[in-house]
């Protein structure tokens, strides 16, 4: 349980387990009243389920490890199968359920029945979902080790599962509000347009969040450095008498907890006979003060020339 938390994984198992309740409960909503909100919803929570067991599923293929084919490990298979479940919210969840919802703002006989009902099933989704986002929250506080602001830490952290689960979380509760605004107005006003507006707004905010998380995690699969923090406690592993300079520095997260780290030092003249013992010392400086990550690390040795320039 320990280990799900710190990977990130234990808010996608809270966040299956309460999409599996919720999507029951809709679609059987759906049924009894025919409210294109409720249909959305529906559709959402089925996807979201789907977007679960491939996190799942991509959890397990990056703790494959290392093999001869990938000799840095599948590390990477997390933001492989994240941007998949982006894709599967903005076409299975927004794109699916704003042609729904067209398809009930211009049908004349869309009606929405026994409203109370779907009122108690949209409020027993709110209480699970929102149970779910307390979850994600909780584990953001406890990944967010540099006390970042929500929004930093979700465009900073190399989490995927995280940042998919909070926002869909985040989506579903919106979603939901939304789906009982539109159910009320339905109620009071006898207008059935309200409810299939709520159902084109839901499939908007699912279109909208896709295509943030899309671009989070082009970046991700890119390769994207480690944060400010970190480099710079890596950084300090060179600030060291015998380093004339630290040359060059390179770093990319092969997966949220994998890094590489390629360095290359100018070690004084008097220290180069101790250059074997110097690069350990820092290899083992740098693991240290990461202790949360796996870090491959490649340090050469050279003389810094101002003069030169990468062909």
């Amino acid at each position: 349980m320990e280990n799900l938390k710190k990977s990130g994984m234990f808010s996608v198992l809270a966040a299956l387990g309460a999409n599996i309740l919720v999507a029951v409960s809709k679609f059987i909503g759906y049924a009894i009243s025919g409210s294109a909100a409720m249909l959305n919803e529906s559709i959402h929570s089925i996807v979201d389920c789907s977007n679960q067991v491939l996190l799942l599923f991509g959890n397990k293929r990056a703790a494959a490890g290392q093999s001869d084919l990938h000799q840095f490990g599948e590390g990477r298979a997390k933001y492989f199968f994240s941007t998949i479940v982006a894709m599967m919210l903005f076409f299975g969840g927004g794109a699916l359920g704003v042609m729904e919802a067209f398809e009930k703002l211009f049908h004349p006989a869309h009606e929405v029945e026994n409203p109370m009902i779907i009122l108690a099933i949209l409020l027993f989704g709110i209480i699970i979902e929102g149970s779910s986002l307390r979850i994600a929250f909780k584990e953001i506080k406890e990944l967010n080790t540099e006390n970042l602001s929500l929004l930093a830490f979700l465009r900073e952290s190399r989490h995927s599962e995280i940042l998919i689960i909070f926002t869909e979380d985040f989506c579903a509760v919106i979603g939901l509000v939304l789906a009982m605004a539109g159910t009320i107005l339905t109620m009071v006003t006898g207008i059935a347009a309200f409810d299939a507006i709520s159902g084109l707004l839901i499939g908007f905010l699912l279109m909208g969040a896709a295509i943030f998380l899309a671009k989070e995690f082009y970046s991700l699969i890119i390769g994207e450095s480690v944060t400010a923090h970190d480099l710079v406690l890596i950084k300090k592993a060179f600030d060291r008498p015998e380093i004339e300079r630290l040359i060059d520095i390179k770093t990319v997260h092969m997966g949220p907890t994998e890094i590489m780290v390629a360095a290359k030092v100018d070690i004084l003249d008097i220290k180069e006979e101790f250059a074997y013992a110097i690069v350990n010392d820092i290899e083992r400086m740098i693991r240290k003060s990461l202790p949360d990550k796996k870090i491959y690390i490649y340090i050469e040795t050279d003389k810094y020339d101002p003069n030169y320039h990468r062909e």
